[in-house]
Formats: C-alpha cells, structure tokens, sequence
C-alpha cells in the first residue's frame, strides 16, 4: 500500500511567519513519527525552496519572500501528486481563505476549515456578528478603517460603545500581534497607529477583566476547557511563545455548568461561521462567572506552548495521535 503524501506549509509572508515555522516542526517531527511520506514547502520562497528540513525552520528565511512567490509556490508542480496539504501556516495567506481557495482550485484536501470560514473567522468583527446571532456572547466592539478613520468620532464611540478600558487590535491576524490595552481615550491614537501597521482595519473591543479560557473542537469533539495564567498583564505575544510566561490549567477550575455551557457555546461558534476538522474558540470570563467569546481560531498552533495539544492530551490524546486525527479528518471531509 502507498503511503499517504503529506504537503507540510510552512512559514509565509504574514507576521506570524515565526509562530508557523515553530508549529510546523512539531507537526513535522509527528508526520515522520507517523509514517507518512511528508514534504515539506515554504510557499513564501516559491519555487526556490530548501533543500534541507531543517532549514524551513530557521527563524532567519534564506532567501526574499514575497506574495507572488506564494501564489506561484501553490499554482506549482511542489504539489503535484499530493494527497492532502497540512496547513502550518498562521495569518495573512494562512488562516485567510486565498490559500484555502488556490488548493481547491486544484482539487487538493487540506487541514482546518474551509474557505469561507477561514476568511470569515479571520475577520473577527464579522465573527462577532455571528456570534451575536447566534445567541454567543461577546463583547461590545466597532471597527476603525486606516483609510477614513477620524479620531474625534472613534473617541465618541468609545465613550458610547466601549467604554474604558478598551482594547484596540488589528481586525484580521492573530498571535496577539499590534494589540493594545488602553486606560483613557487619549491613547487611542496611538494604538491605532500600532494596529495600522499590520492591518488595515482596527477593531476597537470593550475590555473585560477576569480570566483567560479557550475550548477546542477537534470534529465533533469538544475538548476541555482550558484556562491561562499570562505572567503579563494579559496572554500577549511573549506569554503564549516564552517558556516560563504562562501557565495552563486543564480542566480549568471553573463551576461545571459554567464549563458545560461555554463548551457548547464553543460549538456553537464553531458551526456559526462553518469552521470544519478542527479550531480554537476563545473566551474571558469576568468575576460574575460572565464569558465572552473573543475569537475563533481555525488554524490554532501547534508549538510544545500551545492549547490545543495541552486539552487533547488531557483526554488521552498524544499530540502524535492528535496530528493523526487532524488528518483523518480531512482526508474524509467531501
């Protein structure tokens, strides 16, 4: 019998580029554990690709990436005679639909959701919107465009949607990258201008106080809860990759019913944007026991830090044995 051909992607053009490169070589390691004849593509290089494995690791890239290089990297003979493509990648040309829509193009299966999902769940103030449909509650938000945004009027919004403290961060991303928390309107500015280097679109969200929770869906399993413990003041880019910044806790300390109900609010977002195979959902929770679903993730990390492979194993899944299942997932999703 064949082996199963594995496309890992890697690395990419987006500021998560180095989140990717860490989750990919866990990924990496269990596909060769595993069995699976595994190739690994950094779309970001196009066709000039290493010849090495662990050089598509390095956090240094060996040569210029660029967005052309990625469409003509996936639009290549790379991925001829592929079985299905693991998507390693985070952000931008990741987790956004376009990667997901060139693969369809050409009839090869993937990991994670699909296209509309993916592009859906990637911008998080339409994903609040369904949320709010859906009867999961988030918190108050607007958004704030580069190209027209007036400073006068985001402060009024603030005072009348938001209040304060608040939190500005890019609309679209991940990773915690441009986030801000603000105590007064007077440092709206200035976050603003932090989020519009990396996107063109802030979202401006009401902050809640309390702890940090997420819940993973792999299938139709939904995985514990799970809670952070950020060393800073909230789970930002060095608590989630720095060893020693964060603890976890699974199953988090919480009321059971609390937990049960945010389990099935995890589901619920899930299937409101349409996410399929696996992601990551979420939340905080206030003192009252109050949560609010914050964001999904649809291609959630895989680094030794990272939350789902923490809940799986919770429940007896290996991370191997976690990669697998990924697998089998999308090899059966039509």
């Amino acid at each position: 019998m064949n082996k199963i051909k594995i496309a890992l992607l890697v690395g990419g053009v987006s500021p998560e580029s180095a989140v990717s490169k860490e989750s990919s070589q866990a990924i990496y390691k269990a596909l060769l554990e595993l069995g699976y004849d595994a190739k690994i593509i950094d779309p970001g290089y196009g066709l000039n690709q290493p010849k090495n494995p662990e050089d598509f690791f390095k956090q240094e890239d060996y040569t210029e990436k660029s967005v052309s290089n990625m469409f003509e990297a996936l639009t290549s003979e790379l991925l001829n005679d592929i079985d299905l493509v693991f998507l390693g990648l985070h952000g931008d040309w990741g987790e956004d639909g376009r990667i997901q829509s060139l693969l369809e193009m050409r009839n090869i299966k993937y990991t994670g959701s699909g296209v509309l999902a993916s592009a859906l769940a990637m911008d998080k103030s339409k994903t609040k919107i369904h949320l709010k449909e859906n009867n999961v509650p988030t918190a108050n938000w607007f958004t704030v465009k580069k190209s027209n945004f007036d400073l006068n009027e985001s402060g009024q919004k603030v005072s009348t949607v938001t209040g304060v403290p608040f939190i500005v961060k890019p609309n679209r991303g991940g990773s915690s990258v441009g986030l801000s928390i603000c105590n007064s309107i007077s440092e709206l500015q200035q976050a603003l201008e932090l989020v519009f280097k990396y996107c063109d679109e802030a979202i401006v969200e009401q902050f809640v106080a309390g702890r940090e929770l997420t819940v993973g869906v792999l299938g139709n399993k939904i995985l514990p809860v799970l809670e952070i413990k950020p060393k800073n003041e909230y789970y930002d880019y060095e608590c989630k990759y720095t060893d020693g910044m964060s603890e976890y806790q699974v199953p988090a300390e919480i009321d059971s019913e609390v937990a049960v109900k945010m389990q099935q609010d995890a589901m619920k977002a899930f299937n409101a944007v349409g996410c399929s195979n696996y992601a990551r959902i979420d939340f905080l929770m206030n003192e009252k026991n109050e949560y609010f679903c914050l964001e999904i993730n649809t291609l959630p990390g895989m680094t030794s830090h990272s939350l789902v492979p923490k809940a799986a194993a919770h429940i007896g899944i290996s991370f191997v044995s976690l990669i697998d299942e990924i697998i089998q997932l999308a090899l059966k999703d039509e």
